[in-house]
């Protein structure tokens, strides 16, 4: 690790974290959107590709969208289930965000491994020239701590992905348009009617319920907690979303909007709970709106969700609508 890095590090882990209100709703960058022609790094902070396809589909991607592929040095790199050791992994990522020619940053895939990397991250770089930064699943690690820095980041497809009209609209919509690419969600949910304003943080539950008690825990204060997840069962998803509230983590919570959790068992081996009693029983307790089922998480067709940006959930009416864009 750089000693500035080190000391960074160090003092984050002295200081208090700042008030979240101050951090989510005054201090939250969004970085400019992608116009043709940008030049965005492909890089792999978590876990390997499958092979080469995977790093050409990902620059294809790219490329279909107007921008201009720059690959990690380490992108094929593999590591046991790492694209490479944390020091490969880190530099790939800290190498764009020093590069004042990389307009943005596209996460090749997910995997684990990025919460590894999280002390090392050059995050004064992000602060002082935001970009776009986009992925899922594991990537939560990463969008966690640029909030924590004070930047927004886009919980979207990551760039191997076959990408669906759906999923491509959404995509163009929060990192080229600027505008809002939610709406409404049609097959999801109303589990706790109501409605709720603030800014959207989460991700991946997994690493959130992970993060807690480090310098990259979620903020949740007068936030809409958006999650998603997939291969945990049921009593996994209750244990966690239990750990955080048990933590305090989600004292002040504005609203829950649950993506898809797939692959999630009910049944086990002592009974069986849906995933719908336990979110709503979450909900409940925290007197919080809640609506399930949005287009989120291990699916093909998936909203791109700009964190940090303040939004409104409506659990009746079913809909997710980002209302405010760049310094809120």
């Amino acid at each position: 690790m750089h000693l500035s890095a080190r000391r960074g590090y160090s003092a984050r882990l002295a200081a208090p974290h700042p008030d979240p209100l101050v951090t989510r709703t005054t201090r939250c960058l969004t970085p400019p959107s992608l116009a043709p022609g940008a030049r965005v790094a492909l890089v792999c902070p978590a876990g390997p590709l499958r092979g080469a396809a995977d790093l050409e589909r990902a620059e294809a991607n790219a490329r279909s969208l107007g921008w201009d592929p720059v690959v990690g040095r380490h992108a094929l790199d593999r590591r046991g289930y790492f694209a490479g050791d944390d020091a490969a992994r880190l530099g790939d990522l800290n190498a764009a965000l020093r590069d004042p020619g990389i307009d943005g940053i596209w996460c090749v895939r997910g995997g684990y491994g990025a919460m590894r990397i999280l002390p090392g991250v050059d995050w004064d770089a992000l602060v002082r020239r935001p970009r776009v930064l986009l992925g899922y699943s594991d990537i939560t690690a990463l969008h966690l701590g640029a909030l924590a820095a004070g930047v927004g980041t886009l919980h979207g497809p990551t760039a191997r992905a076959e990408l669906t009209d759906f999923s491509r609209d959404s995509l163009v919509r929060a990192a080229s348009l600027g505008s809002d690419p939610c709406g409404t969600a049609p097959s999801a949910r109303t589990l706790r009617g109501g409605r709720a304003a603030g800014p959207l943080v989460g991700g991946n539950l997994a690493l959130v319920a992970a993060l807690v008690g480090t310098p990259w825990a979620a903020q949740l204060t007068g936030a809409i907690l958006v999650l998603e997840d997939v291969n945990e069962a049921v009593y996994r998803v209750d244990r966690m979303l239990t750990q955080l509230r048990l933590a305090g983590a989600l004292e002040g919570l504005a609203g829950i909007a649950f993506g898809h959790c797939t692959s999630c068992e009910e049944e086990s081996d002592d009974g069986a709970r849906t995933l719908d009693d336990v979110i709503r029983e979450h909900a409940e307790a925290l007197d919080v709106p809640c609506l399930a089922g949005i287009p989120l998480g291990h699916i093909d067709d998936q909203w791109t969700l700009p964190l940090g940006t303040r939004a409104e959930l409506d659990a009746d009416a079913r809909t997710l609508q980002v209302v405010e864009r760049g310094m809120a």
